[in-house]
C-alpha cells in the first residue's frame, strides 16, 4: 500500500499532542477486571444464546441484553431508545431471465447468470468495454471518462488493477471496497449505462470465466447461515446486471478486432481507461429477482462530551455481537468472535461512568457501538455508515474490536488429504489461515495486532502511548497481506468513508469459527489488558488537542 511521503510528514507533526497525553492513566482504568468480562461472556457465549445468528430470537435477545446492560449502567442511548433499526435483504430468481447476444439466446445457469443484487429490468442496446468498471474518487480513478456508456451496456473485468501487487493503488493485496461487484453496477449506473456485464479478469485467472456456473450464486440449498445484503444497496441498483462467460464475452469484443485476455490486459495499468466501444456487439438483458426485506438493528450508547465544541466530535467504541448459529448439532459459541469485544465495549462504557462519577467526562463524545451482521458481510457497520447516528465527518477515529480474548496460533498447513482420506479435523492450517506465517499459542501470549494502523499513523501512535500501563507486544503486521484481514471487520467501512479506523485483534486460531470457540477457553487476564488499553486509547484520543488524520491511499 503506497503512502504519499508529504502526507507522512504531515501527519508526524500531529502525532505528539496524542501521544503526551496517554502519560495520565484514564480515570476509573482499574473498574474494567476480568472478574466482570468472563461473568458477561460466559451469558453471551454460552449454548442458550445458540450462536447470535442474524434473524434469530437468540440475535435479537443478544440486543435487547446489550440495552439492559447499558440501561443499568447509566449510559445514555446514542439514538431514541438505543436500536438503530434498519433493513437487510434476502433475493429469490424470479421467473424471466434470458440473456440474447446478437439475437442468440444464452442459457441461464451455463452461459450466464443474474447477479443477486440486480434489478428487476428489461434493457436492450450496445455495448462498450469498460476496463474493470472501477470508480474511485479518492484516488483520481474512473473507468468512465467517456460519454459513449450513456444508453449503452458496459462490459467489465473482475476484480480490480494489480489484485496480486502489494503495492498496488487499490489497497495493496487487499480486496478494495470500490472494486466489488456491487460498486461497479453503482458506478456504472451513475455513468448513465443501462446494464452492466461482468466476465472474468482472463489475464489474471486464465481459464477461469470459461463456464458459468451460477451454483455460487443461486445454490440450490441455501446456506444455513443466509445470505444477505443492505437494503439500502440493493434499491440503489436499477438496471440488469449479470456474469458472463468468457466465450460469451469474446462474441462481444469481436467486432474490436481485439481480443478478450487483450482488452482485460489493457485496462491493469494501474490506471483508469478510456471506454471502447464494442462494433456490430448488441445485447438484451431481462433480469427478475424477488427482494425480501428483513429487521436488522445495532445497539448505540453514549458519553456526552465535557468541553462546548469537541463535545460535537466524537471517538467510537465498537464491536459486534452477532455469531454463525447452530450447525446441526453444534453450536458456534462465538466467545471470541466476537463475544470478547462485546462484553469488552461494556466494561469500557462502565470506566466511563465511573469516571463521570468522579466528576471526570472526556472533552470529546465517546460513542459505545455494537453493531450486528458483521458475520454476514460487516453489515451493521455499513449501516451505520450509511446512516450514522452523528456526521462521519465528526467522528476523529474508530477502535473496533473483535477478537480480543485468546493468543494468535496458525499451524504449518498440513499436505493434502489423499482422495478417499480422512479430513483434517480443526488442525492443519489451510484455508483459514490464508497468507499468516505459521506460529504458536505459546509465542503470541502478550501479543496483540492492530490492524489499520498504516492509514492513521496518529491512532497507531495514540495506542503506542497508551501500552505504556499494559506492556502489550503490539504488532502492525496485517494491513497489506492475503489474508484480507484488513477488510474483515467492521473499522474497515468507516475507512472507505475517510475516517480513521483500526482493529484490536488478537489473532486468529484453531477455534476460530469452530463449535470450540467457548468462553472457558479465553484468556481473561490478557482480555482485561486490551480492554484497559482500548480505554486508555479513546480517552486520550477524546482529549486531545488535536485529532487524527487517515492518509491518502
Amino acid at each position: 500500500m503506497k503512502i504519499r511521503t508529504t502526507a507522512l510528514i504531515l501527519s508526524a507533526m500531529s502525532l505528539m499532542s496524542v501521544a503526551v497525553l496517554a502519560q495520565r492513566e484514564a480515570p476509573a482504568i482499574d473498574t474494567i477486571r476480568q472478574a466482570d468480562l468472563k461473568a458477561d461472556l460466559y451469558f453471551l457465549g454460552s449454548d442458550a444464546m445458540k450462536g447470535r445468528l442474524t434473524n434469530t430470537p437468540e440475535n435479537r435477545i443478544a440486543s435487547e441484553w446489550i440495552k439492559s446492560r447499558f440501561e443499568r449502567m447509566g449510559v445514555a442511548p446514542a439514538v431514541p431508545g438505543y436500536f438503530q433499526d434498519y433493513n437487510l435483504m434476502t433475493v429469490t430468481l424470479g421467473p424471466t431471465n434470458a440473456l440474447e447476444i446478437n439475437g442468440t439466446p444464452a442459457a441461464h445457469g451455463a452461459g450466464y447468470f443474474t447477479q443477486r443484487f440486480s434489478a428487476t429490468a428489461d434493457a436492450s442496446g450496445p455495448v462498450v468495454f469498460a476496463g474493470f468498471g472501477i470508480t474511485a474518487r479518492d484516488m483520481g480513478y474512473d473507468d468512465y471518462a467517456s460519454d459513449i456508456v450513456k444508453g449503452a451496456f458496459v462490459l467489465v473485468v473482475d476484480h480490480e488493477p494489480g489484485e496480486r501487487d502489494p503495492a498496488s493503488r487499490f489497497d495493496g493485496v487487499v480486496t478494495s471496497d470500490a472494486g466489488g461487484a456491487l460498486r461497479k453496477a453503482q458506478a456504472a449506473q451513475a455513468h448513465g449505462a443501462i446494464g452492466i456485464l461482468y466476465v472474468s479478469d482472463v489475464h489474471n485467472h486464465p481459464g477461469g470465466g470459461a463456464n458459468v456456473n451460477a451454483g455460487g450464486a443461486w445454490p440450490a440449498q441455501p446456506s444455513r447461515l443466509g445470505t444477505y445484503s443492505l437494503e439500502t444497496w440493493m434499491k440503489s441498483i436499477t438496471i440488469p446486471a449479470a456474469q458472463i462467460s468468457a466465450e460469451l464475452a469474446a462474441t462481444l469484443v469481436r467486432g474490436s478486432g481485439r481480443t478478450l485476455e487483450d482488452l482485460s490486459r489493457s485496462a491493469d495499468t494501474g490506471k483508469a481507461i478510456t471506454p471502447v466501444a464494442l462494433p456490430g456487439a448488441q445485447v438484451r438483458l431481462a433480469t427478475s429477482v424477488t427482494r425480501t426485506a428483513l429487521p436488522d438493528r445495532n445497539v448505540l450508547a453514549m458519553i456526552e462530551g465535557s468541553d462546548p465544541q469537541l463535545k460535537n466530535e466524537w471517538v467510537v467504541v465498537s464491536a459486534h455481537f452477532d455469531h454463525d448459529g447452530v450447525n446441526g448439532t453444534q453450536i458456534m459459541n462465538g466467545a471470541d468472535d466476537d463475544g470478547s469485544g462485546t462484553v469488552a465495549v461494556l466494561e469500557i462504557a462502565e470506566a466511563y461512568v465511573a469516571a463521570a462519577a468522579q466528576g471526570q467526562r472526556p472533552k470529546r463524545s465517546v460513542l459505545f457501538a455494537q453493531f450486528n451482521s458483521e458475520e454476514r458481510g460487516l453489515l451493521g457497520a455499513w449501516a451505520y455508515t450509511e446512516t450514522p447516528s452523528v456526521p462521519l465527518a465528526n467522528i476523529v477515529a474508530v477502535l473496533n474490536m473483535d477478537m480480543i480474548g485468546r493468543n494468535e496460533e496458525v499451524p504449518v498447513p498440513a499436505p493434502p488429504v489423499a482422495p478417499g482420506g480422512a479430513p483434517q479435523g480443526r488442525g492443519g492450517g489451510g484455508g483459514r489461515f490464508n497468507g499468516l506465517e505459521p506460529q504458536t499459542a505459546e509465542s503470541n501470549a502478550n501479543a496483540l495486532n492492530i490492524i489499520g494502523g498504516v492509514r492513521s499513523p496518529d491512532v497507531r501512535a495514540a495506542i503506542d502511548g497508551a501500552n505504556s500501563g499494559q506492556k502489550l507486544e503490539i504488532r502492525y503486521r496485517y494491513d497489506n497481506n492475503a489474508s484480507q484481514l484488513m477488510r474483515r471487520s467492521d473499522q474497515w467501512p468507516f475507512i472507505q468513508h475517510g475516517v480513521p479506523g483500526v482493529w484490536v485483534f488478537t489473532g486468529l486460531h484453531l477455534d476460530y469459527h469452530t463449535p470450540q470457540d467457548r468462553p472457558e477457553r479465553i484468556n481473561y487476564p490478557k482480555m482485561e489488558k486490551v480492554a484497559r488499553l482500548v480505554y486508555q486509547t479513546s480517552w486520550d484520543l477524546a482529549n486531545a488537542a488535536s485529532r487524527p488524520k487517515l492518509l491518502p491511499r
